[in-house]
């Protein structure tokens, strides 16, 4: 109708497809955040050790000088005293409280590096499925604790920095018997699109068919939806002339 070749509407697409939608943005003030990591993973001689990032939050210490104030019993008597005894022993308690959280992380963040070890060294599609219950349980603390001291917590890795619910996830069996995370069952659908004919796409049901190959049932809804959470589009839209 227009004349044009189908590689000349394909190049059209691709140069649209590079097109800012929203322009403006660019303009606009900086809401640039950074992140400190609370936790940090290093291998050590063929182990990986992990340590608390002590640059996040100081080492807090009640000071010597109100220490000295308050047992000066000449200074100090009947509600006076009382009062400064109620606030030492508040700030007393709020120290042991921030760091038996402090040692709760890195108990949880121990077990994640003993049972995510492979992730570690051989990365994303040796990520294992991890539930909060799993941790909970092994450490010996409730599920709520442990999903507070990983929320918004954050761990520099030799992958990276990584957030401490990026280990948890939920998972699909496989023919080895060893179930297979969701995370990495994400990874390796992106592997394949991007590794597919750009003119034959990979359908839903022939990525759950490849997978299949490789020992993991996994349902086309699943796909479906890990596709979508991925924001790839359809077999259909992905196709090129």
């Amino acid at each position: 109708r227009f004349g044009l070749e189908a590689e000349e509407v394909q190049r059209a697409a691709d140069d649209i497809a590079k097109l800012d939608p929203k322009p403006g943005l660019q303009h606009s003030a900086s809401n640039d955040q950074y992140i400190i990591a609370d936790l940090v993973v290093q291998k050590i001689d063929d182990r990986y050790h992990v340590f608390l990032n002590d640059q996040g939050l100081p080492r807090l210490r009640l000071s010597k000088t109100y220490l000295d104030i308050a047992r000066d019993k000449k200074q100090f008597q009947g509600e006076n005293k009382e009062f400064i005894s109620q606030r030492l022993n508040s700030a007393q308690w709020m120290i042991q409280a921030i760091e038996q959280r402090r040692q709760t992380m890195l108990k949880v963040m121990n077990f994640i590096v003993d049972r995510q070890r492979e992730f570690f060294e051989k990365g994303i599609d040796y990520l294992k499925p991890l539930t909060l219950r799993e941790v909970a349980d092994v450490i010996n603390m409730h599920e709520s604790t442990v999903s507070r001291v990983t929320n918004e917590k954050y761990v520099q890795t030799p992958r990276g920095l990584l957030p401490l619910k990026f280990f948890f996830s939920s998972g699909l069996s496989t023919s080895t018997g060893e179930d297979a995370s969701a995370r990495s069952i994400k990874a390796q659908i992106e592997k394949l699109v991007a590794d597919e004919d750009p003119k034959n796409p990979l359908t839903d049901q022939q990525i759950v068919e490849e997978f299949a190959k490789r020992g993991v049932k996994i349902a086309r809804r699943t796909v479906a939806k890990y596709r979508d959470q991925l924001n790839i589009l359809p077999a259909r839209m992905r196709k090129r002339l």
